[in-house]
C-alpha cells in the first residue's frame, strides 16, 4: 500500500518530535543512580544539606532451617545512599546505620566499615566510610556529576532472629562527622531517610586542613605509605605504632590480603615466612613477567604471612639498615620504652595489568596482627588519609612527603570466656585455701573432656599446690578436699591451660594500710623479655605506695592502674625446667614474686577481705587475664595463726625456688 507523500512527512515529523522529547528527558541530572535510571526519592529534592536512605532490598532463609524464629538466619541484601545536596563539600564522610537484627555485615561495595574487616559483627549498628570515594563533591562545583557527590552502598550479609512477616529495618541512620546534625529518619515501609544539616553553632576545630579522613587514634595504628611509584611497582613503608599504655606484642606476625593480583619482590626490615618461586609461576604474575627471576622474588602468596627481622639482622645491607626494625617483633608500650613502641618495614611491591600506571595504588586488605602472648587485636580497613611527612633525606631542614598514604587502626578486643592467655588466682592471709584460676581459662580445645569436666568450677588447693603444674595437684587437691570436708567430684574439673599464671595474695591488713603479694608464673618454655604485669583496682588502687622488687609506675589518668616490671638484670622471666630430679620430682615454672603496699589513708569504707584487697582487671604483657568468679572468705571463726603460717610457708617456698633457678 502506497503512503501519500503529506502523510509520510507528518509521521516523520512526529517520530523527530517524539524522539527529541525523549532524549530531552533523558538529561535528568537528578538521578542518584550512576546508569540515570530511576527517580531520585522526593525528600532528596527538599533536602539542603546530606541527604542518606537505607532500602531494604531481599532476604532469602538460610541453612539451617530451625523452628525456633529467633535462632533462624537469613541471607539479605540492601542499599545505602548518601548525596551531598547542599553548598558545602563533605570531606571524609561517615555514615551510622543502626543495624539491630545481629545483622552480619558480609561485603559492601563503595564503602567500608569503620569498625573491623568482613564478616563484620554489626549487631550494635556500624560506621561506613567512602572507598574509594572518601569525600562528596558539590552538585554546583561538579555539574550535577552524581559519582562525585554521591555513594551507593550495596550492602550483603545475614540477619537473625526476625519472622518473615517483619521487616527487619535499622533502628537509626545519621552522619556522624563532627558539626552535622540529623533528626530522627523517617520510614515507611522498606526505607528510611533522614537529612542532615550543618549546626550553624558547630565551632570548627583549629588545625591543619586534611584533603582526605582525618588520622584516628586506636590501639595500634598502621600506616601503608607509598614511597616511591613507577609504572609496574611501587615501594611501599609500614609502620606500626603501639599507643596504648598496656599494649604490646611480642614477635608479632601481620598477615593482608592482596586484591590485584600484586607480589612482593623484595623486602627490608622484616620478611616472609614462605618463600616458593612455584606459587609465582603458575600465578597471572607468572604469566605477565615471562622473563622475570622468581627465584629471587620474596613472595607471591595472596595472604602473605610477614614477620620482623631479628637483631642480629639490623646492620645487614640488604635486608636491615632501616629505623626501628630488627627488634624480633615486640612491640612495648610507650610507657616503658618509647623508642621500642614502633616497628617499620619497606617492601616492593610488583603490580598486574590493568594497574600498569604510577597512579594506580590500591593498599591490601583485611589486615590482622597478632603475638605470642598478647592482647587480641581487631584491624579496620585501611582508610585513605593525608600522605605522610618525613624528615629529608639530604638532611636539610625540610620535609618529604609519600605520594599516597592508608591508616589501619587496631584495637584490643576483651577476651571472650575461654580464651585468655593467662589467668589469675586468689589467696588470703585469712583463708587457708587459694582459689586457683578458671577451669578452661584459656581453652580446653587441645585436652579430651571426656576425661574431666570443663564446666565445674576449679577445686580449692592448699597454697603450695600453686607451685607446680596442674597435672602434679590432683593428689594435693583430693587431700586437701579431704581434710577439710569438701565434695570430689567423680569426674575432677579441667586444667586451666594457661602458659601464664599470677598468684594475687593478700598478705595483711591493718589500720592504716595493707599488703599483697604478686607471684608470676612461666609454664611455657621459653623466656619472656621486658615482662610486665598490670594491676587494675579499684577505689583501693588510689592508695598504691610502693613495691620492693619489681618496678612500680601508675599508669595514668585515672592512676587506679599500677604497671609492675622487673628490675634491672630481672627483666626475664624465664621459662619452666625440669625438677632436680626429672623422674621424681615436677617441671619447675620460672616466677617473679613481689611485696606491694597500700595505703587507706583518705579512703572510706575500704573493705578489704570482701573484694576492694582484689584486682578488677589483671593484664600480663598486654594481655587481659581471667581472673577467678570468686573472692576467698573471711568467716568469723577463721585459724589466723594457721593461714599466716601458710603464708609464710608458701613465700619461703617460692623464695627457696627462685633461690634454685
Amino acid at each position: 500500500m502506497k503512503i501519500p507523500w503529506d502523510t509520510r512527512y507528518s509521521l516523520s515529523l512526529l517520530i523527530l518530535l517524539s524522539s527529541i522529547l525523549f532524549l530531552c528527558n533523558g538529561q535528568d541530572y537528578g538521578t542518584p543512580t550512576e546508569d540515570g535510571a530511576g527517580e531520585p526519592p522526593p525528600e532528596m529534592a527538599r533536602c539542603n544539606g546530606i541527604f542518606m536512605s537505607y532500602s531494604f532490598g531481599s532476604r532469602e532463609r538460610e541453612y539451617p532451617h530451625v523452628k525456633n524464629v529467633t535462632a533462624q538466619s537469613w541471607a539479605f541484601k540492601s542499599t545505602a545512599m548518601i548525596v551531598n545536596a547542599g553548598k558545602e563539600e563533605l570531606t571524609g564522610w561517615q555514615m551510622f546505620i543502626g543495624f539491630r537484627h545481629k545483622e552480619l555485615i558480609v561485603s559492601a561495595t563503595g564503602a567500608v566499615p569503620m569498625d573491623g574487616d568482613f564478616p563484620l559483627d554489626a549487631s550494635n549498628g556500624t560506621t561506613f566510610v567512602g572507598s574509594p570515594n572518601t569525600d562528596l563533591k558539590t552538585s554546583i562545583l561538579t555539574a550535577g556529576d552524581f559519582t562525585q557527590i554521591s555513594t551507593n552502598i550495596e550492602i550483603t550479609g545475614t540477619l537473625f532472629g526476625v519472622a518473615k512477616s517483619v521487616m527487619p529495618m535499622p533502628k537509626t541512620l545519621k552522619l556522624i562527622n563532627d558539626g552535622w546534625e540529623c533528626p530522627a529518619a523517617k520510614r515507611k515501609g522498606g526505607n528510611m531517610n533522614v537529612c542532615c544539616k550543618r549546626n550553624p553553632k558547630f565551632k570548627v576545630k583549629t588545625g591543619p586542613k586534611t584533603k582526605f579522613a582525618p588520622r584516628r587514634h586506636g590501639d595500634l595504628n598502621i600506616v601503608y605509605d607509598v614511597i616511591q611509584s613507577f609504572s609496574s611497582n611501587y615501594l611501599a613503608q609500614v609502620t606500626i605504632d603501639n599507643d596504648n599504655p598496656l599494649g604490646r606484642l611480642d614477635r608479632w606476625n601481620l598477615t593482608w590480603e592482596w586484591m590485584r593480583g600484586e607480589f612482593i619482590n623484595t623486602m627490608r626490615g622484616a620478611y616472609t615466612h614462605k618463600r616458593d618461586p612455584s606459587e609465582c609461576l603458575y600465578s597471572k604474575a607468572g604469566q605477565y613477567y615471562k622473563d622475570l627471576d622468581f627465584s629471587q622474588v620474596m613472595n607471591c602468596q595472596k595472604k602473605p604471612a610477614i614477620s620482623d627481622l631479628p637483631p642480629e639482622r639490623k646492620d645487614d645491607k640488604v635486608m636491615g639498615k632501616l629505623p626501628f626494625c630488627c627488634k624480633n617483633g615486640t612491640l612495648l608500650p610507650p610507657l616503658m620504652d618509647p623508642s621500642k613502641s614502633r616497628s617499620m618495614f619497606q617492601l616492593q611491591v610488583w603490580k598486574l595489568p590493568p594497574d600498569l600506571n604510577r597512579t594506580a595504588l590500591y593498599p591490601p586488605q583485611h589486615w590482622k596482627i597478632d603475638g605470642v602472648l598478647n592482647p587480641q587485636y581487631k584491624c579496620g580497613p585501611p582508610v585513605r588519609v593525608d600522605p605522610s611527612q618525613f624528615p629529608d633525606s639530604s638532611g636539610l631542614p625540610a620535609v618529604t612527603y609519600a605520594i599516597s598514604s592508608w591508616q589501619i587502626v587496631c584495637n584490643i578486643t576483651k577476651p571472650k570466656a575461654q580464651a585468655s592467655r593467662c589467668c589469675v588466682s586468689f589467696s588470703a592471709y585469712y583463708n587457708n585455701s587459694a582459689i586457683p584460676c578458671n577451669t578452661c581459662a584459656c581453652g580446653c580445645d587441645d585436652i579430651d573432656t571426656n576425661t574431666c569436666n570443663a564446666d565445674r568450677n576449679p577445686l580449692l588447693l592448699p597454697a603450695d599446690a600453686l607451685l607446680v603444674p596442674f597435672d602434679n595437684r590432683t593428689l594435693k587437691a583430693k587431700a586437701w578436699a579431704k581434710q577439710n570436708h569438701m565434695p570430689i567430684p567423680k569426674k575432677l574439673p579441667c586444667p586451666d591451660n594457661c602458659g601464664v599464671s599470677i598468684n594475687w595474695h593478700v598478705n595483711t591488713d591493718y589500720r592504716n594500710g595493707w599488703t599483697a603479694r604478686l607471684t608470676v608464673f612461666n609454664w611455657r618454655d621459653f623466656a619472656f623479655e621486658d615482662w610486665f604485669v598490670a594491676v587494675e583496682m579499684g577505689k583501693s588502687g588510689k592508695g598504691y605506695e610502693n613495691v620492693y622488687s619489681f618496678n612500680g609506675t601508675r599508669v595514668p589518668p585515672n592512676n587506679r592502674t599500677v604497671m609492675f616490671q622487673g628490675l634491672p638484670g630481672l627483666n626475664y622471666l624465664v621459662g619452666q625446667v625440669n625438677g632436680t630430679h626429672p623422674l621424681r620430682d615436677p617441671p619447675v615454672p620460672g616466677k617473679q614474686q613481689s611485696v606491694i603496699s597500700f595505703t587507706k589513708k583518705n579512703i572510706n569504707d575500704l573493705k578489704i577481705a570482701e573484694g576492694d584487697g582484689f584486682p578488677t582487671k589483671l593484664f600480663f604483657n598486654g594481655e587481659e587475664c581471667a581472673l577467678p568468679k570468686h573472692f576467698p572468705k573471711k568467716s568469723s571463726g577463721h585459724r589466723g595463726g594457721i593461714s599466716v603460717l601458710m603464708s609464710l610457708v608458701f613465700s619461703i617456698a617460692v623464695a627457696f625456688a627462685l633461690m634454685m633457678d
